[in-house]
């Protein structure tokens, strides 16, 4: 993808309903669920988050480089970024490449993801170690606000931070290293929405 990402998210309890919910819209699975690994960059002195950008190598079926712009909020507080993102043939080399660029993983994380697609826009089901998440991403916000009102999800309560954002919310309180958002880091403890100050969607 190279352009403009336009989304938004939704903290939810129950997911299987979500996608219940999709399979009797007949929206079209585009990716199985799937396991995600995200290794996110940036420079010694820390140039990229003090600038709002992100450069992010991924891995699921295939591996992916992404940068990211700041973030501009549009109506109805929906987030937009310029995004620039492209597949790479071997995530290990990617890794490599990076670092002899002078860029330093500084944030793992991972996730599962399934996505779905209807009215020509992306539903993203993703679990977190320390919660369960919808994104919905198009460009027409109506749509993506029709899409969400349809899934049962309440606008008001859209997710407005990222989900590293939202750990760096809790993880000094629950001593967890800010760093590692993985199931294994979190496999002990128990972090809710009043926690991470979002409100469920469903």
């Amino acid at each position: 993808m190279n352009g403009h990402e336009t989304e938004v998210k939704f903290f939810v309890r129950d997911l299987k309903r979500a996608e219940l919910r999709l399979r009797e819209l007949k929206a079209q699975l585009i990716q199985p669920r799937v396991h995600e690994v995200n290794l996110r960059f940036d420079s010694f002195n820390g140039d990229l988050r003090r600038d709002l950008k992100v450069l992010r190598l991924r891995k699921d079926t295939e591996a992916k480089f992404t940068f990211k712009g700041p973030s501009e909020a549009r109506e109805d507080g929906v987030l937009r970024r310029r995004e620039i993102e492209f597949t790479v043939s071997d995530f290990d080399a990617a890794n490599q490449f990076l670092e002899a660029l002078g860029f330093i993983p500084v944030v793992f994380y991972e996730k599962f993801r399934t996505t779905y697609e209807i009215d020509g826009v992306h539903i993203m089901l993703d679990e977190l170690p320390y919660g369960t998440f919808v994104e919905i991403e198009g460009e027409d916000i109506r749509i993506l606000r029709r899409v969400a009102d349809t899934l049962g999800l309440h606008w008001g309560t859209m997710v407005k931070a990222g989900y590293h954002a939202l750990f760096e919310r809790v993880a000094g309180k629950f001593d967890l290293d800010v760093s590692q958002l993985s199931f294994k880091a979190l496999q002990s403890t128990h972090i809710t929405a009043e926690d991470l100050s979002i409100i469920p969607a469903d």
